[in-house]
This record gives structure tokens, sequence and C-alpha cells, in this order.
């Protein structure tokens, strides 16, 4: 499937849009080069989903973990760029986060995919001339 993102007004309109059409799905493997806009299109997600913490990239800490107003966790955002090995990911207890049941959002999830359950969706976000997005997934 393909969405386009035409502008970052959009955006709210093509998350619905986009957790619609993946009902059921819960892990969500984000390719894209730097400055794509994954980690803008997870924020968006999260708003969707009711996250009430900021979202932001977690380049540092690997993961962030989001809640919604009552504290319950909604979502995991994963930024894997830094990772040296899939061993760190395993030591981290990536797999414990996957199989949660809970939202988990990846970036750059090439070195874990074969950690990544079966039902993982990936969605390629690439920049168009224009300056718009093109969802692939």
């Amino acid at each position: 499937m393909t969405l386009a993102i035409p502008s970052i007004e959009s955006l709210p309109d093509v998350a619905a849009e986009f957790l619609r059409l993946t009902e059921g799905k819960r892990v969500f493997a984000f390719q894209g080069s730097m400055g794509a806009g994954k980690t803008t299109f997870v924020k968006s997600l999260c708003e969707k989903l009711g996250v009430c913490d900021t979202v932001n990239s977690p380049t540092f800490a690997i993961v962030n973990e989001y809640a919604d107003p009552c504290g319950e966790i909604v979502a995991f955002h994963f930024d894997f760029y830094r990772l040296k090995s899939v061993e760190e990911a395993i030591d981290m207890g990536a797999e414990d986060y996957f199989y949660s049941g809970k939202y988990c959002f990846l970036e750059w999830p090439e070195l874990v995919e074969d950690l990544l359950p079966e039902d993982a969706l990936q969605v390629s976000i690439t920049e168009q001339e224009d300056g718009s997005r093109l969802l692939v997934f």
C-alpha cells in the first residue's frame, strides 16, 4: 500500500489513515534516509494513539517509551542507528518489547531484522522532489 504525505499539515490525517489500514499490527520497521521524516511520522502516530509524553528521537537512549494520560505504556520507539551489533539489541531486551503487544516503532531496523516478529510491517518513507513524503508498506 502507498500513502502520500503532501505536507506537514496533513500528518494527522495520514497517521489516522495509516493506523486504520494497519489495524492489528504492532511492530513497524521504518526505513528511510536521514531526514526522510521517520521520527516526525512516529510523533504523529503517537499523538493519534493518545500519547501524552513528548515524542522525540531515541538516538542516544536507543528506546523511548510513551504513555497515555493514565500512565499506561502505549508505544515503544527505537532508533537502532548507533547499535554496533544485534547482540546489543538482544542484551537490551529488544525481543521482549517486540512481543509485548504494545506498539513498537523502529527506526533503522536493518540490524535487528532477524529478531522481528514475522508480522512486523516494513514501512518505507521517501522524500519526493516537491518536499512531500511517500509511505510504502
